[in-house]
């Protein structure tokens, strides 16, 4: 019996392995057929390619030597008169206002204390050394009362003692140990009149009063409670510079600062020009100074545009005008040959691109007729038109 399902298992295990054997069979044949398939479409596509650039090519050739022979109608295009005009290339980033005339205004005091008076409110200008607060100085005032009292108790003893010299009564010690206590009386009222001044609270520098959350009776300083005074009169703007542009970019560049919330742009220069790369984010630091004008926001967003280009008189094509064949970079220009209108082959040498604008080093003319629109398929000596029939 154990014979009989041993022989069976073995059966079992043959069926399953030639069931496997030929799905893997059937697999690798169909990924191979497939493979053919594809490389095959390819190679038509290719032929396909190469007989259309035949036929546009043989087209061209017939029309040259014989130009009744173009059984088609001219082809409708746009053309541009190019004219040369100054073109200038920029960087665009973004930035934002700085100013580091913010001051957060702080006590002498050693210790925190409530708010007795208060001189500012948020929107003020200030100018340095304005008082702004009075914090409480009720013990101070008492110690300075009570340095006054032993000073003129001191001086009152120290005259007594000096007229008593005068008449030769009394001694030299006596004399110099109440000029010593006078003088210690003087010091101590001194001290006491500082730390009185130490509840009155001043502007260190001057500016807008930007923010103000202290009240009276409240205790100051606080984390809640400051004042925070902005001077905007000394504004500038920074930006982060990408590290490729570092030999471009320098100190006296033209920069057009533009600010998208104000509908407000204007010209200023780059007065510092970072030489230090951030190692994560590749990029070094610009600024360039804004003039005193209030509608100006610290933190504020602005875009920068760093001319590192400029030519004075020079031709400048759209950029999707642009195409290339085996010879390099072409555009297609429109001429008149024999009274009609023809489009032709231009190889260019091109320089920067700005704003969908490509300079042309060499190439063009001013004068020549660029095929803007309708240019696309269009073939050297294909006949053209710029009206529409």
């Amino acid at each position: 019996m154990m014979k009989k399902i041993k022989n069976i298992s073995i059966a079992f295990s043959l069926i399953l392995l030639a069931s496997c054997g030929s799905k893997t069979e059937t697999t690798t044949t169909t990924t191979k057929a497939l493979t053919e398939k594809k490389a095959k479409l390819e190679q038509l596509k290719k032929q396909q390619d190469d007989l259309n650039k035949q036929i546009t090519d043989l087209q061209a050739e017939i029309i040259k030597l014989d130009p009744s022979a173009n059984p088609e109608k001219a082809k409708l295009v746009a053309v541009q008169k190019l004219s040369t005009e100054s073109f200038n290339h920029f960087i665009n980033l973004q930035g934002k206002v700085y100013t580091e005339d913010i001051a957060y205004v702080t006590s002498r005091s050693p210790q925190p204390a409530q708010v007795k008076a208060l001189y500012v409110k948020q929107g003020d200008f200030v100018k340095k050394g304005k008082l702004l607060l009075v914090l409480d100085n009720s013990l101070e005032q008492k110690a300075v009362d009570q340095a006054q009292t032993q000073l003129k108790y001191a001086q009152d003893l120290y005259n007594r003692r000096n007229n008593l010299w005068k008449e030769n009564i009394g001694t030299e010690v006596e004399l110099t140990t109440a000029k010593n206590n006078l003088d210690q009386a003087q010091h101590a009222l001194d001290q006491a009149k500082e730390q009185l001044s130490f509840s009155n609270v001043y502007a260190d520098v001057s500016g807008v009063a930007d923010e103000v959350t202290i009240h009276v009776g409240e205790t100051f300083p606080s984390a809640t409670g400051y004042i925070k005074i902005v001077n905007t009169s000394n504004l500038k703007v920074t930006a982060q510079v990408p590290e490729n542009y570092l030999g471009k970019v320098n100190v006296g560049s033209n920069v057009k600062i533009v600010f998208p919330d104000l509908n407000d742009s204007l010209m200023s220069k780059i007065t510092v020009a970072g030489k230090v790369i951030d190692p994560n984010s590749r990029t070094f630091n610009i600024e360039a100074k804004l003039p005193s004008n209030s509608i100006y926001k610290p933190n504020q967003l602005a875009f920068v545009r760093i001319m590192d280009y400029a030519a004075s008189s020079t031709l400048t094509i759209p950029v999707n005008t642009l195409q290339t064949d085996e010879q390099g970079k072409y555009v297609l220009v429109a001429v008149m040959e024999k009274g009609k209108m023809y489009a032709r082959k231009k190889h260019v040498e091109v320089g920067e691109m700005y704003n969908n604008q490509l300079e042309i080093k060499s190439g063009l003319s001013e004068g020549d007729m660029l095929i803007t629109d309708g240019f696309q398929n269009l073939y050297d000596g294909q006949l053209i038109t710029t009206t529409a029939s």
